[in-house]
């Protein structure tokens, strides 16, 4: 849960890097990984009984509330962090383009195959 750490008393401006909207790709591209990886954790523990259309609905889903409950926390639960609509947007964002990949990926030209 470092969603909720406050690093307010650490130094991570030794390198003075200034990058526009770090931020938001940062927060983008951990939620398309985590629904990339989802979806494929939800196939392989369900032995391929779940389809994929199926895991990407609900990896999606997961992925979005994850990112909504994160930022409601830091608002309730911290005094040094804030809760952006920004950060939400991308993380949705990032979630609907990871699930995007794994159906693209997986089309019916290379269909995912599990041998169980």
């Amino acid at each position: 849960m470092l969603s909720l750490f406050s690093f307010s008393g650490l130094d991570l401006d030794a390198g003075k890097m200034n990058i526009p909207y770090a931020d938001k790709v940062t927060h983008f591209t951990f939620y398309m990984i985590f629904a990339i990886l989802g979806c494929l954790f939800l196939r392989e523990r369900s032995r391929g009984n779940i389809k994929l259309g199926k895991a990407t609905i609900l990896m999606g889903f997961v992925a979005v509330f994850y990112g909504m409950l994160i930022e409601v926390l830091q608002y309730t639960l911290t005094a040094d962090r804030m809760a952006e609509f920004g950060d939400v947007l991308a993380n949705t964002f990032g979630a609907i383009v990871g699930v995007g990949l794994i159906k693209w990926y997986f089309s019916k030209e290379r269909p995912l195959k599990w041998k169980f």
